[in-house]
């Protein structure tokens, strides 16, 4: 007599292959938020020890450091090398080596640092960053940059007579710590941004619709009306190949960021793109300013961004932060009274 062998019928086999489908659908959210705790976690601690940094750096020189150093006068610049705060914190973030083969006396787009400018530095790349790589421009290869520090609201530099800005990080100063009357707990010095960001690049832009230190557009404003730029194809480019694609660039738009929006501002532009920023300079900082610019702190984390205040913590500030509040922790000397409940 012949055995029969009982197998799977097709019916079994497909229910089979459903339910393991359907755990899998339930798992994979859970295995995707805890790989996004982990990358924030990461990037937390990357904002750290930029503040841990940005201190040790204070306690060495007496000030923290400059955005970018400049020699000129009016709208003039006689002499700029553009290195940007976060290079000169290298020493203090386990990059001494990387610092001392810079050459800070010279441009930093000069050959002799092209192998420093290129490099990516760990400390400044958040893992949630989908294109990690260095960035291509005229001059050769550069490190992007997921942070940067507070450079302005609106009003970025007023050149080398004009006023000082608001803000932790300027141009040509470098600030004591004795300066922030607000405290250093209520005062931004860092915060995320996404490097290869969409932008409207104004800078050949001969008046600015946005161009008084004075008055400034409020935070709540509608942006097409109080910078037109946004769309009106008055600006030479506006593309995803340049902003924040630089951490060695002390300009605004390449290592620093404003609060003229909240986080994550949604602004569409000509070309469509998501969270367009607005490079709204007739001048750069290196070209002698003044400069205005809403250059908005942006992440891959869901619902907001990690933020670095001056007393060295960091706090994960939600994309539905008041405009007010999120432009009161931008000043340093303000005197707003922002509560602990309010962001």
């Amino acid at each position: 007599m012949r055995r029969h062998r009982r197998g799977f019928t097709l019916i079994e086999l497909m229910v089979v292959i459903a339910i393991i489908a359907i755990l899998i659908g339930l798992l994979l959210p859970a295995v995707q938020a805890a790989r996004e705790a982990a990358r924030r976690a990461h990037c937390i601690n990357n904002l750290k020890q930029i503040g841990l940094a940005l201190h040790n750096y204070e306690t060495v020189v007496g000030a923290l450091p400059m955005a970018i150093s400049l020699r000129g006068s009016g709208t003039t610049t006689a002499f700029q090398t553009g290195w940007s705060a976060l290079a000169r914190i290298l020493p203090f973030l386990d990059g001494g080596p990387l610092f001392n083969a810079a050459n800070l006396s010279v441009s930093k787009e000069d050959p002799p640092n092209a192998t420093v400018i290129s490099s990516s530095v760990a400390a400044f790349i958040c893992p949630s960053e989908v294109k990690p790589a260095p960035s291509m421009h005229d001059y050769g290869v550069a490190g992007i940059a997921n942070y940067g520090v507070n450079q302005g609201d609106w009003f970025v530099w007023g050149g080398f007579n004009g006023p000082g800005n608001r803000s932790a990080f300027e141009a040509n100063r470098s600030r004591r710590l004795a300066e922030f009357t607000d405290g250093l707990g209520q005062t931004l010095f860092a915060a995320e941004v996404k490097a290869y960001q969409a932008s409207a690049n104004c800078r050949h832009v001969t008046l600015p619709s946005v161009n008084d230190p004075l008055h400034i557009p409020g935070p709540d404003a509608d942006p097409y009306a109080v910078a037109p730029e946004y769309d009106n194809g008055t600006c030479v480019t506006q593309n995803q190949s340049e902003f924040h694609t630089e951490w060695s660039d002390g300009n605004v738009h390449a290592a620093g960021f404003t609060t003229a929006w909240p986080p994550n501002k949604a602004v569409m532009g000509r070309a469509a793109y998501e969270g367009l920023d607005l490079d709204l300079n007739g001048r750069n900082e290196e070209d002698g300013g003044p400069t205005f610019a809403a250059i908005n702190a942006r992440s891959y984390h869901p619902g907001g961004v990690n933020a670095l205040m001056g007393d060295g913590g960091v706090r994960f500030v939600k994309g539905t932060i008041s405009g007010m509040t999120w432009r009161a922790l931008g000043t340093r000397s303000g005197g707003e009274v922002v509560g602990a409940d309010a962001y």
